[in-house]
């Protein structure tokens, strides 16, 4: 197999002509007929018995070139990918056998190839980046949620029924002395106060004691299911249970059951550096965003459309796959957020573009700055990845080659560069925004960087 020619006939499109010599093909016609001919019948001869020069004679000389073909086309493409340092973005399109036969084949194609792009500037880039503080409310908060998450519920049997208890009921309606559907539970759990029920079921909940059997009058409000709606009803009910959550101080025990900290004072140093780190994590975040969709937009040269729709179908899958692992699906997902499936496609292609450019920023950073991916880089990946999937190093290395890791830490590396470079400066005061703007759901954007990890504290037993 060889390269015979390779053209560029358009900015970014390349026509090739490759040559199978007499020797492949004829091995390749051969390896279809020995997959065929148990399926071929020919007069005098079982099937599967009848040689090849029989079947040609029988059939025509030609009789499996196009399977032959078939079988080298993607071999072949390869090859001629490599002799000529074709970087295909697409597969090849206009196909043109020109000779097929005893003396071999020769084929033309056009391939869609990887553009040659500038990149006008990436270093200085700027992006917003506020000075990150935390405030005495912030500190409070995150201590309310290790409250609540270290709350337990204590069964109450010494009195009646109060505001803000739980309650285990078991209850069944009637309107005009006759059930209506959905309107019996048992052990049903209910917060009194939560207005989860009817208006005025739960306040007269209040005051009753264990085993209590009686009865909730109730009127349905306008706005309810039309056949009950407006109408008066009887709950037959029995409480069961009363439960209270009951919700530890923030003092010292706390501390020392539900983190790492001794004292009350430690925890809230330490609930505050927390906080910081992570609106610190956040802000960077935001600050290298905004930095690479700079870089992004410094790219200049025709990039191939090819490119800019394959990027937005990986996309668009990988969304779609997201949402089955949530047991849900694209039809749901238009349901709530009021897409249209032609305004989700266009959203995927214009962050396909974003992406694509980013991409190729990167690559030609890292070749402008001559980025290399060294032992090191391979070592630390690899562990990286043993660590989050729990693989034996060993095991990735069959699975995960070296030159499949190269080209996404040279990125890595690139990004850095890019980032630490850029410059940081204060965030521009938003405008009000106006009130009646009509709201645009957005696409969420898939990020396939790990989270940064926020510190674990000691759970507490209960």
């Amino acid at each position: 197999m060889s390269l015979k020619s390779s053209n560029k006939i358009e900015t970014n499109v390349c026509e090739l002509e490759i040559a199978v010599d007499a020797a492949e093909f004829r091995a390749a016609v051969l390896k279809v007929f020995n997959k065929k001919k148990n399926s071929i019948a020919v007069p005098g001869f079982r099937k599967g018995k009848a040689p090849l020069s029989l079947i040609e004679r029988t059939y025509g000389k030609d009789v499996f070139y196009e399977d032959a073909l078939e079988m080298l086309f993607p071999e072949a493409v390869d090859a001629a990918y490599k002799e000529g340092n074709i970087i295909a973005v697409d597969n090849p399109f206009d196909v043109d056998v020109k000779e097929i036969g005893e003396n071999g084949v020769t084929f033309t194609l056009k391939v869609t190839v990887k553009p040659e792009i500038e990149v006008t500037q990436y270093k200085s880039l700027e992006g917003e980046k506020a000075e990150v503080s935390v405030s005495p409310f912030e500190v409070d908060q995150e201590l309310d949620r290790l409250r609540e998450r270290n709350s337990r519920t204590i069964v109450v049997e010494d009195r009646a029924a109060q505001d803000g208890d739980i309650t285990i009921i078991d209850f069944e309606g009637f309107v005009d002395g006759v059930p209506f559907d959905g309107g019996k539970g048992e052990n049903h759990s209910l917060t009194l106060g939560s207005g989860s029920f009817i208006p005025g079921f739960e306040e007269q909940i209040i005051g009753h004691v264990l085993a209590d059997e009686f009865d909730v009058n109730v009127t349905f409000p306008e706005e309810y299911a039309p056949e009950l709606a407006s109408k008066e009803a009887v709950f037959k009910v029995k409480l069961h249970e009363i439960k209270v959550k009951e919700v530890p101080e923030i003092d010292d025990d706390l501390a020392k059951d539900a983190s790492e900290y001794e004292t009350v004072e430690e925890l809230r140093k330490g609930t505050e550096e927390d906080i910081r780190i992570h609106k610190q994590e956040e802000a960077d975040k935001a600050f290298e965003g905004q930095v690479l969709d700079a870089l992004a937009s410094n790219v200049k040269g025709e990039i191939p459309e090819a490119m800019y729709r394959k990027r937005a179908k990986e996309n668009s899958d990988n969304f779609e796959q997201r949402l089955g692992q949530q047991g849900a699906d694209l039809e749901t997902y238009f349901m709530y957020t009021g897409l249209t499936r032609d305004t989700f496609d266009t959203q995927m292609l214009e962050q396909a573009k974003k992406q694509v450019a980013l991409q190729l920023a990167l690559e030609k950073i890292g070749e402008i700055e001559g980025l290399t991916a060294t032992e090191e880089d391979f070592a630390a990946e690899y562990q990286k990845l043993a660590d989050m999937y729990s693989i034996e190093i060993e095991k990735l290395k069959t699975i995960i080659p070296e030159d499949n890791m190269k080209t996404d830490i040279i990125n890595e590396k690139a990004v850095r560069l890019v980032v630490e470079n850029a410059v940081a400066v204060a965030p521009k005061k938003k405008e009000a925004e106006d009130a009646d703007e009509a709201y645009t759901p957005e696409v969420i954007e898939l990020d396939d960087r790990p989270a940064p990890k926020k510190k674990a504290g000691k759970k507490k037993d209960e």
